[in-house]
């Protein structure tokens, strides 16, 4: 039987390590489940989510030309509709709000943060000179 990516196999679990799960699909070919393809959520431990000899349902991911068969458990798993695909975040990481329009009403350019960011800067600087300069005793400092 050919492994093919995206198809859905079963099999059994026959060793696992820190990094994920080996499971035997059939004929002695053997995939990994890596760690973040167990379930949805964090995954800590392997041992609290398979034991050897579990079987397990398991989606073909990848196929490396050596060879390798890269599984996942949580892709094999069928979800509901709504749950199954995200809206595309935003572009300051959040899920949702107006679409970025660079230059619109109220927005900030690039450049006129930066001229922001340099006016604060040279600020900063010249503080930080005299009150280095004070303590030093350099531009009018008194001497003794």
């Amino acid at each position: 039987m050919a492994i093919e990516v995206g198809s859905k196999l079963e099999g059994k679990v026959t060793g696992i390590t820190h990094f994920g799960a080996f499971v035997d699909l059939s004929g002695g070919v053997t995939g990994l489940v890596h760690i973040s393809e167990i379930a949805d959520s964090y995954v800590k431990d392997v041992h609290e989510h398979l034991k050897i000899n579990d079987v397990v349902t398991v989606k073909v991911i990848n196929v490396d030309k050596d060879g390798k068969i890269g599984l996942s458990i949580r892709q094999a798993v069928d979800k509901p509709p709504e749950l199954q695909r995200q809206p595309p975040r935003g572009p300051r990481g959040d899920r949702g709000g107006r679409p970025f329009k660079p230059g619109g009403p109220g927005r900030v350019t690039f450049e006129d943060k930066m001229s922001r960011f340099l006016k604060d800067s040279e600020e900063r600087m010249s503080n930080l000179k005299k009150s280095t300069e004070s303590k030093r005793g350099g531009r009018g400092g008194r001497r003794s």
